[in-house]
């Protein structure tokens, strides 16, 4: 899978949730103490963890097929999480129809490496 999925989803979530935590907005929301804040904080943390796949996917091609699997078992696992994430704004206009797709149907978008 082509780490530009997990760039393109999630920036599109955070740009979501960006305004949320907006202080100009005078809202307490993602920085005070309240349920509210919490859950948000959590939300972006988990959509950053979740993107944060750059160095798990790095060195893949050259891994023994075990490693291999346990890598593409992780970027499926993230992917998941960022797509239900992202599917709550599924009726955005920036949404993209690749954020609905299983993580093996994105497989056929990525160019085979050069030889």
């Amino acid at each position: 899978m082509d780490i530009q999925h997990f760039e393109r989803i999630s920036a599109f979530v955070e740009a979501r949730l960006r305004p949320l935590f907006d202080a100009e907005t005078g809202s307490d929301h993602g920085f005070g103490m309240d349920d509210t804040s919490r859950a948000l904080r959590a939300l972006l943390n988990t959509v950053r963890a979740a993107a944060a796949v750059r160095g798990i996917a790095a060195g893949r091609d050259d891994a023994d097929p075990a490693t291999r699997a346990v890598v593409d078992q992780a970027l499926e696992h993230n992917w998941d999480v960022l797509r239900g994430v992202a599917r709550n704004w599924e009726d955005h206009p920036d949404f993209l129809k690749e954020f609905k797709r299983h993580a093996w149907e994105l497989e056929a978008d990525t160019p085979a490496p050069a030889a």
